[in-house]
């Protein structure tokens, strides 16, 4: 059964939001990117997996604060190329910051990170009394 849904569009554009979408097209907004993040469960360990090619391990800084894990990076690059009277400098600056709030069941002093191939990976081991237990079989006495 389809439903329909009313909207309330107003008949006339505003012609202040005709300025805001022109502006958008000639100056864009600054758009923040963040890494694609994959995060994996096991029966011993939470699994993060954070894309970030082209960095190096020295690039990041990853901590362990109360409950809350931080990635973070901030790299800075400056060139300049010198043609005859002219020259030409340009700076790069790349940066991002993701939190992760931890859940009671990892062992936050044990967390151990690895960087591969562009791929920052982390190993959050679970506490040992999170980890699955095997049934008991008990006696009935």
């Amino acid at each position: 059964m389809a439903t329909l849904v009313r909207t309330f569009a107003p008949s006339f554009p505003s012609l202040l939001e005709n300025l805001f979408n022109d502006f958008e097209r000639v100056a864009p907004t600054h758009q923040q990117s963040f890494p694609a993040v994959n995060v994996l469960e096991n029966d011993n360990a939470l699994k993060i997996e954070l894309a970030a090619p082209g960095l190096k391990k020295e690039d990041f800084k990853v901590n362990v604060h109360e409950n809350t894990l931080t990635i973070s990076t901030e790299s800075k690059a400056e060139t300049e190329e010198k043609v005859g009277k002219y020259t030409r400098k340009e700076f790069n600056y790349t940066s991002f910051k993701r939190s992760f709030t931890l859940p009671k069941s990892v062992d936050s002093e044990k967390i151990v990170a690895t960087y591969t191939d562009g791929v920052l990976g982390l190993e959050l081991p679970k506490k040992e009394e999170a980890k699955p237990k095997e049934p008991r079989l008990i006696e009935i006495a």
